[in-house]
């Protein structure tokens, strides 16, 4: 049974390194667990999908909100799915500096990321749109 779940968190620590092993660890733990999914990164909010077997995500899931690196974990979205949206990511990243601003006032107020003012059907869109527009690098 697949499963994908949509969370926002706020960072703990706003720097690069810090997202950076975030990143790193979950490229090479992912894989081994059959998890995928998208990282979208911006103005210190993480918003994330991950994708696979419901007690591989439910399980991470828990991880992530246990995770000293993470405060104000949200869940958006969650639903069992026939196949995977973002099977060819280990974990892509969204590349925010390269995202043109029309695109989240698409889904927003204002344009920025902000997944705590929107559905997580919104936030969901707003992944997919990205993923559509190349705006994710890191690509398994």
């Amino acid at each position: 049974m697949l499963v994908r779940l949509l969370y926002a968190s706020r960072a703990v620590d706003l720097s690069e390194e810090a997202t950076e092993a975030i990143l790193t660890q979950s490229r090479h733990s992912n894989p081994t667990c059959g998890i995928t999914g998208i990282l979208c990164y911006g103005g210190g909010i993480f918003l994330q999908a991950i994708e696979g077997g419901r007690m591989a995500v439910s399980e991470l899931y828990g991880h992530i909100q246990k995770d000293k690196r993470h405060k104000d974990v949200v869940l958006l979205h969650y639903e069992e799915i026939a196949e995977r949206r973002f099977g060819g990511w280990t974990m892509g990243q969204v590349n925010m500096s390269r995202i043109n601003t029309s695109i989240l006032l698409k889904y927003a107020e204002k344009p920025e990321l902000d997944p705590y003012s929107v559905s997580g059907q919104v936030s969901l869109a707003l992944l997919e749109e990205l993923m559509a527009t190349a705006s994710i690098i890191g690509r398994a």
